[in-house]
């Protein structure tokens, strides 16, 4: 039988290729070590310049690889981050939260704080209060403007006191009952309050509208003008309202009448006032019991 003519079975060009490239390299790799040695031993100035060289050329290699090979790394530690910050991050919104509520209760606190003060300051100025009591209630979607005080006959509330808040004028007692009384607001249509204008005494009169606002009348004078910003206190006319209590300032510039807001509105108002009336009406004179009879002489 005749020998095949391939004496090399199983070898291919390609792998005939890379063996030869194996041995160039090697060859070649170890050529280069002989002269780097060679070089060493016999010109050391030369041989660090050409390691300077090369250091110059892989550097950026190798930071370049050094860089891709910390990211890599810092895969798994980056979401771990991730997740910890997303987390972190929704604890600080709930704190911030929380935050934010206690600051708008110490607010409300500090506001009703101040009002009570103001409220105690004017009751121990003023000798004629009858009872602090709570305005528990009022009825701003009607027409017609009640409010309840915690607080009636048996503090010695009487009907058509003045009630006041620390900012001004509330109303009057219309009727009361042993532990509350039904309070008549200067916002009610049927209240009429005496006033005068602060910068000049320009007497007035103050009547409710029923929508939270109040009228301003002039007393005296035809066409009186007003000015958006007067302020009206209580003249005392009238005998109920003692004088200088605040009522109301006007919103807008008009003439004979003018629309006011009143200083102190009910809704706003926790604690208030009850003071005596300022000029309680005189007692009746008693009657005689007996004619006078002439004795003779």
């Amino acid at each position: 039988m005749a020998p095949p003519r391939n004496r090399r079975p199983g070898f291919s060009r390609r792998a005939q290729y890379g063996l030869f490239l194996s041995y160039v390299v090697a060859i070649g790799g170890a050529l280069i070590a002989v002269v780097l040695i060679a070089l060493s031993q016999l010109n050391a100035p030369a041989y660090s310049a050409l390691r300077g060289a090369v250091r110059e050329v892989t550097a950026p290699i190798s930071a370049s690889l050094g860089g891709v090979r910390r990211g890599i790394t810092g895969v798994p530690s980056g979401i771990g981050q991730y997740f910890g910050v997303v987390s972190e991050n929704q604890r600080l919104k709930k704190q911030l939260r929380q935050s934010g509520d206690l600051v708008q209760r110490a607010r409300t606190l500090g506001r009703e704080n101040a009002r009570l003060r103001r409220l105690l300051q004017l009751r121990d100025r003023d000798p004629k209060t009858v009872a602090a009591a709570r305005l528990v209630s009022s009825s701003p979607g009607s027409t017609r403007r009640y409010a309840v005080l915690y607080a009636g006959s048996r503090q010695g509330v009487r009907k058509g006191q003045p009630v006041r808040g620390p900012e001004g004028l509330i109303g009057r007692v219309l009727e009361t009952s042993p532990n509350t009384a039904r309070v008549l607001l200067i916002l009610d249509p049927e209240s009429i309050v005496p006033v005068q204008r602060t910068r000049d005494g320009l007497p007035a009169i103050a009547v409710g509208r029923g929508d939270g606002l109040l009228d301003i009348r002039s007393a005296d004078m035809a066409n009186a003008p007003f000015l958006a910003g007067d302020a009206f206190v209580t003249s005392g006319t009238g005998g109920i309202y003692p004088p200088n209590i605040p009522v109301g300032r006007v919103t807008r510039n008009s003439r004979d009448s003018a629309i006011a807001r009143p200083f102190a509105g009910p809704d706003s108002v926790d604690f208030a006032l009850v003071q005596q009336i300022f000029m309680p009406e005189a007692p009746p004179e008693p009657e005689p019991t007996g004619e006078a009879s002439d004795q003779p002489s």
